[in-house]
């Protein structure tokens, strides 16, 4: 599998904590506003990346590969 490297625009962030409760061994929320995350995460956390991804209300998560398909999104997808 192709390895994920995650970003996350910070200053696009309102801390709706999408993410840490989709993929919580990813991210993780500190206060009301910090939000730190692993930016390579496990193969094992790959698919709760792409739901927290497609998930955040602000669209504040990126991936570097390509666009978001998951077996969670298209069933077709093997």
């Amino acid at each position: 599998m192709i390895p994920v490297r995650l970003v996350v625009d910070l200053n696009r962030c309102q801390g709706y904590a999408q993410c840490a409760f989709l993929a919580p061994n990813v991210f993780e929320l500190h206060g009301e506003e910090a939000l730190l995350y692993d930016a390579a995460p496990a193969e094992t956390d790959h698919e709760r990346v792409w739901q927290a991804t497609a998930a955040c209300p602000v669209q504040a998560i990126t991936t570097d590969d390509g666009p978001y398909e998951s077996s969670f999104a298209n069933p077709e997808v093997q």
